[in-house]
């Protein structure tokens, strides 16, 4: 395997971290549109590893697909690794099909709400653009593994498991995100600091949430696309207690593509994602709503063409830099409720929490990020061996969860040493 990832932001960078760490690929081409930032990845990750020469780093402009196709051709990359922001996934997604590699994303090509009635029915959903090329990539016997991050992509995986292990029918499958993390400043004091892309932030929480009911499917003659639907941002709050000491936080209904993928694959009456966002970050992403800074539409500012939004998330620190002045942990998991393979009620939290001082401390990157990180390694692991492999466009649900799940959570350096938990509810 030869791996062509595209970005070296947080996530990228610790992706490098943890596969250097594997023995499945022979190459890990470490791409990004400043190349000096591409050689420290490639640099932290090699000296992690005496005598590690598989790194290389290069320049792309990820906006471009005809320089994504020559550069996975250069280094004949059978696999494609998206590690940017989801504005660049239809050239990378396009440009590794042109190049007859393999293709993995954490995050799938952007919504557009619908023009009139934005907070019922939807516009294009987050993935369509790539889902309507899926008959490509199984003409070209290729596979785009879309979604695979930890959310979407680790609770995606737990859907699999408990649809094929756990329960018999399935009421809900309830994506359900939240931390106790705080960041503060060099006197101690806690900041403003988002884990993650505050781009990728405003774009999941403003744009109107998408819910899935079998219900509605069944309705228009089992149709799987007529079950999507639209709430308004924020909808339906409920207090989630997240495990591990990190206690009940509220979340919310917020865009996000495990909505899109799951009811594709596995059977439930109900999909739904909710994030605890908290109450600062929702009066603030509110704030930015009013007063039009979450547009991506440029304006005009002394001469110069601007976004709103790359405003607020240039002047925002690097989610990549604040881990250490970071503490607590984060939780992604699964809530699944229906009938249990003995045909009694159940309701089951399947779930993974990374404390910010365990993977400082280990690979200098930060909870959330490196949470993100690891399971894209893990599925490119799973595709060397073998254990998973298939054509077209494919959520991490197409795949079996058991082998997913062993490996993350076996001791290192069979697995990756990063355990997952089973809570009763």
């Amino acid at each position: 395997m030869r791996v062509l990832m595209i970005g070296a932001g947080g996530v990228g960078d610790a992706a490098a971290k943890i596969a250097v760490e594997r023995d499945f690929f022979e190459a890990w081409v470490v791409a990004d549109y400043d190349l000096e930032r591409a050689q420290r990845t490639v640099d932290a990750a090699a000296g992690r590893r005496e005598g590690e020469a598989r790194f290389v780093a290069a320049q792309v402009d990820a906006s471009d697909a005809d320089a994504v196709t020559a550069l996975a051709r250069e280094h004949e990359a059978t696999h494609v690794f998206n590690a940017v922001d989801p504005r660049f996934v239809m050239p990378i997604f396009d440009g590794a099909l042109a190049a007859g590699a393999d293709y993995l994303d954490m995050a799938m090509s952007l919504s557009r709400p619908h023009p009139e009635r934005p907070y019922e029915e939807c516009g294009v959903k987050l993935g369509d653009e790539q889902l309507a090329k899926g008959d490509q990539w199984e003409s070209a016997g290729r596979l785009a593994l879309v979604g695979i991050g930890v959310e979407p992509g680790l609770s995606d995986v737990f859907a699999r498991y408990a649809a094929d292990e756990l329960f018999s029918e399935i009421d809900e499958l309830g994506t359900r995100d939240g931390a106790n993390l705080v960041v503060r400043d060099e006197d101690g004091n806690e900041v403003f600091a988002p884990g993650f892309s505050m781009w990728t932030i405003i774009e999941e929480c403003l744009n109107p949430p998408v819910v899935w009911s079998k219900e509605r499917a069944a309705a228009a003659g089992g149709d799987v696309e007529a079950g999507f639907h639209t709430l308004a941002p924020f909808a339906e709050p409920e207090v989630f207690d997240f495990p591990e000491g990190i206690g009940p936080v509220e979340c919310v209904h917020v865009e996000h593509e495990e909505v899109l993928l799951m009811p594709r694959w596995v059977d439930a009456q109900r999909v739904t994602f909710k994030y605890g966002l908290g109450e600062e970050m929702i009066a603030m992403l509110r704030q930015l709503h009013a007063l039009g800074l979450d547009s991506t539409e440029p304006v005009t500012v002394k001469g110069a063409q601007v976004a709103p939004r790359d405003v607020v998330a240039a002047v925002l620190p690097d989610p990549a830099t604040i881990g250490p002045r970071m503490e607590g942990k984060t939780c992604a998991g699964l809530y699944v409720t229906g009938t249990g393979t003995d045909g009694q009620p159940r309701a089951v939290y399947l779930y993974h929490v990374v404390d910010n001082a365990d993977t400082i401390r280990d690979y200098d990157a930060q909870c959330v990020v490196w949470q993100t990180a690891i399971n894209p390694v893990v599925a490119l692991e799973l595709l060397a061996k073998g254990e998973w492999s298939g054509s077209g466009v494919l959520g991490p649900e197409a795949f079996p969860a058991r082998p997913f799940l062993d490996l993350l959570a076996a001791d290192k350096p069979e697995g990756y040493g990063s355990p997952w938990g089973m809570d009763e509810r």
